[in-house]
């Protein structure tokens, strides 16, 4: 990128910045703005900058973005919560509602996008079944919303992401084979070495470093700062050390963040803060490379099948699955509807698509990365302006409800991710 064009960056990230808050009390959310400006000083705009995600370095800013984000939501899983939820509406979204979502997806597209195998097209599902709370912010930051609802969006938005890398890297293997390589051995050897690699070292160097910081952190040998820096270095060496290792490196960076809270305990609190405001930067920029390489691309490649498959994913796709996996817990229909409806596709769905472009060799890959890139531009806009709206008209049914709705009952909560410009707690 020349001078002028990183001037330009900076300039969005600081203008966005300063009016943040501000731009949130108008349902205008980071990705929205990062998005429209990539494509203002794009090629088809104004020219201000020329970087296409072939590039090293955009490749590069998509692994780093994935590392981060994976193992700040890691960090807010509280596992004793998680256990307690198993079974409850959280639970049951990323048990049953995630992988009927990836099936029904897959065959959704298998029909409606042009020239899509089976394999591919459960890729497709697969990379668009995880959601983005971040992309409807004014639904989990509203208050007349009951906290388990809240909570329940706030759990499979940082959950989903993680659970679904491990079938995005099986299914570009499955949609990249050939021959030899679709043995039965293969696919031991696969799991062994990417899955469970990644497990193994992930864990160990989660638990280790949450570890080895708590007991420097408990005999005041270590700065806050230095705590958040080493944090994040934890973030990285389970990365670099599964890849080295030829595991995979992001579902190591996942894990690793589920060991980091489990070992450091009451120090992580703050502790990834850091690591999640780096993840921030990296997500604008991420969008705004979006706006400036793929959204035009995908518009112009769109065909009657590829947007019929862009509606049906935001809405029946998801839907379905998530009504289907509430079945028994007594909700409300609205609750159906309202979770079903607030699954926005964004950040996971962007660098899993490019992941693919990066690592495997697909025959339909401008296909899949086009179809992902058109259902994310829709869902940021779509998802972000009705976000407001439709929580006060849920929150409107709530009120009138009985309090010994299933949806009304107290739920211990866990720290939602920062991402998407908001802090605190849901």
């Amino acid at each position: 990128m020349e001078m002028s064009g990183l001037l330009t960056v900076t300039a969005l990230v600081f203008g966005y910045s300063v009016v943040s808050r501000h731009l949130g009390r108008w349902a205008i959310t980071g990705p929205m703005v990062f998005l429209l400006a990539g494509w203002l000083i794009g090629p088809d705009g104004l020219s201000l900058v020329e970087i296409g995600f072939e590039q090293t370095g955009v490749r590069l800013l998509a692994e780093a973005t994935l590392v981060l984000v994976l193992f700040a939501d890691a960090t807010r899983v509280d596992l004793m919560i998680m256990r307690h939820q198993f079974f409850d509406m959280p639970g049951r979204l990323l048990a049953f509602g995630l992988p009927l979502t990836i099936v029904f997806g897959g065959f959704m597209a298998v029909w409606l996008v042009p020239g899509v195998t089976l394999p591919e097209g459960l890729l497709i599902g697969a990379i668009l079944a995880p959601t983005d709370a971040a992309l409807g912010k004014g639904v989990v930051t509203n208050r007349q919303i009951p906290a388990r609802i809240r909570q329940t969006l706030n759990v499979e938005s940082g959950l989903n992401d993680g659970i679904a890398l491990p079938v995005v890297t099986a299914l570009v293997a499955v949609a990249a084979a050939s021959g030899d390589l679709e043995t039965p051995g293969h696919w031991v050897q696969f799991a062994l070495r990417e899955i469970g690699l990644g497990l193994a070292i992930g864990v160990a160097v989660g638990v280790a470093g949450g570890t080895l910081l708590r007991l420097a952190w408990e005999r005041d040998w270590v700065s806050g700062a230095a705590r958040q820096l080493a944090t994040l270095a934890i973030a990285v060496a389970a990365f670099s050390t599964t890849e080295m290792a030829t595991g995979n490196g992001f579902i190591a960076a996942f894990v690793a963040g589920v060991g980091f809270r489990a070992a450091a305990r009451d120090m992580h609190e703050t502790a990834a803060d850091l690591t999640e405001d780096i993840g921030e930067l990296a997500t604008w920029i991420t969008f705004l490379f979006f706006g400036v390489g793929l959204v035009v691309p995908a518009i112009q490649a769109a065909t009657v099948g590829t947007v019929a498959y862009v509606l049906l994913s935001l809405t029946v796709i998801r839907m379905l699955p998530v009504a289907l996996a509430l079945l028994g817990t007594h909700c409300d229909r609205s609750t159906a509807v309202f979770l079903g409806w607030f699954g926005p596709r964004g950040l996971a769905s962007i660098l899993f698509a490019l992941l693919i472009v990066d690592e495997a060799d697909l025959a339909r890959e401008s296909t899949i990365l086009r179809t992902v890139s058109l259902t994310v531009l829709v869902s940021v806009f779509l998802h972000g302006v009705t976000a407001r709206k439709g929580s006060a008209v849920y929150a409107g049914k709530m009120a009138r409800m009985d309090p010994d709705m299933p949806e009304m009952q107290p739920v211990h909560t866990m720290p939602k991710v920062r991402r998407g410009g908001d802090s605190g707690f849901s």
